[in-house]
């Protein structure tokens, strides 16, 4: 199994997007950022200096303390604490955690649901293609904004009291649901891939030979549109994550007692002209540098991919 992967990851080095990615510092520097962003998010556990949302380790006397270079800070919180007296790094680290995971969960969902309905639109055409692209144009014509904001508050006014598995679960869905950022753009690019694809000779050999259509879209037409569909799905992740934030800024995103990056910034932002900056500004940093090393790689790949620009 090790030796599987070890000439597979060698294969995947010394191919042409290996090559491209060893000669693009832009690409090599996002990637940098956005592993350290990523691994700090993951093993937060045992990465971060304290656990910010336990209640039991808070100190109140500790709140409102500056970066440890600026006057009046203490080494012990190196990026300062918030209100509560809770560590601003380790805070970073949970919160960004909670980020990607919606961020990576909405894109797999968007993925599932844009992509059985690309293959659908494209390979069997007719009233069901219209009908799928219809319902993409009506998705794309409102912001996409808004129609998280409407989902999330019509469950919320539904279910008041509902679990935190819950709405995180409609926070995901409302995130997919939108037309900017959801699965209308893997429907879209999936359909238009797969009306080419199905005119090749390769799906007209299949079919002749008595293959199902079920068989020549999972086994031959799906494989060769992946491509753009992967290169899509890491532009999105950003999207997403920043989709989320939006959302928890303006008070409708994850629980209160699991915070993401838009809710720290939430908090922050009550205190920022009071002269309590670095409670908004090193959440908001991080979420820059998170959404702008993703979108960087996704970029990347998408040149890294496309034989024209080879």
């Amino acid at each position: 199994m090790n030796g599987a992967m070890s000439g597979w990851f060698k294969r995947a080095w010394q191919s042409d997007v290996g090559w491209s990615f060893r000669n693009s510092p832009v690409a090599v520097a996002a990637a940098v950022v956005a592993g350290i962003c990523i691994f700090c998010a993951v093993f937060a556990n045992l990465v971060a200096p304290y656990n910010p949302f336990n209640l039991a380790t808070l100190e109140l006397s500790d709140a409102f303390l500056p970066p440890a270079w600026v006057q009046g800070g203490s080494s012990k919180y190196l990026l300062g604490t918030d209100d509560q007296g809770r560590d601003i790094l380790s805070a970073l680290m949970f919160g960004a955690r909670i980020s990607l995971f919606v961020g990576i969960a909405a894109v797999i969902l968007s993925m599932l649901i844009g992509v059985s309905l690309g293959l659908l639109a494209g390979f069997v055409g007719g009233k069901i293609d219209t009908f799928i692209m219809r319902v993409c144009d009506v998705m794309l014509s409102f912001p996409a904004i808004l129609v998280a904001l409407l989902i999330t508050g019509v469950s919320r006014a539904l279910f008041p009291n509902a679990q935190e598995i819950l709405v995180f679960g409609v926070l995901i869905l409302s995130i997919t649901l939108t037309g900017g950022g959801g699965w209308v753009q893997y429907a879209r690019t999936v359909r238009g891939s797969t009306l080419v694809e199905r005119n090749k000779e390769y799906v007209q050999a299949a079919r002749v030979t008595g293959v199902t259509r079920w068989r020549i879209v999972s086994r031959h037409v799906l494989p060769n549109i992946l491509g753009p569909v992967m290169v899509l799905a890491t532009i999105q992740v950003a999207t997403a994550i920043i989709t989320e934030a939006t959302l928890s800024f303006l008070g409708v995103g994850v629980p209160p007692n699991s915070p993401s990056l838009g809710t720290l910034i939430q908090v922050g932002n009550k205190f920022l002209f009071s002269g309590y900056w670095w409670i908004t500004v090193f959440p908001g940093v991080m979420l820059v540098a998170i959404a702008l090393s993703i979108n960087l790689l996704g970029d990347w790949l998408r040149d890294a991919t496309n034989p024209r620009l080879r």
